[in-house]
């Protein structure tokens, strides 16, 4: 299954790495948007869902990466106001 990896800029400019089982990801968010916090989480949870999900149907296991990547994306949300700008930086494969 590929993986993709992507960037986010968070609203104070710190940057954060992230990961995916699943390349759904491109699906949901474009490289050079920007998209408030809210909406960017609503995006992310259907996209690691699904990813997980994914490995699942293709393993027989749930991947927890996933959702350990989204609960980092949850706990760093917190520290903005919903409508802040998240911008997705870059997508690269493994």
């Amino acid at each position: 299954m590929p993986e993709m990896y992507f960037k986010v800029r968070w609203p104070d400019g710190c940057e954060q790495e992230c990961y995916s089982p699943s390349l759904v990801i491109e699906e949901l968010v474009k490289v050079g948007e920007q998209y408030p916090v809210f909406e960017f989480l609503e995006r992310s949870r259907a996209a690691l869902r699904i990813a997980a999900e994914r490995v699942r149907a293709k393993y027989g296991f749930y991947c927890s990466a996933a959702m350990d990547q989204l609960a980092a994306l949850e706990e760093e949300a917190v520290k903005f106001d919903a409508h802040a700008p998240v911008e997705i930086v870059r997508f690269r494969g493994r």
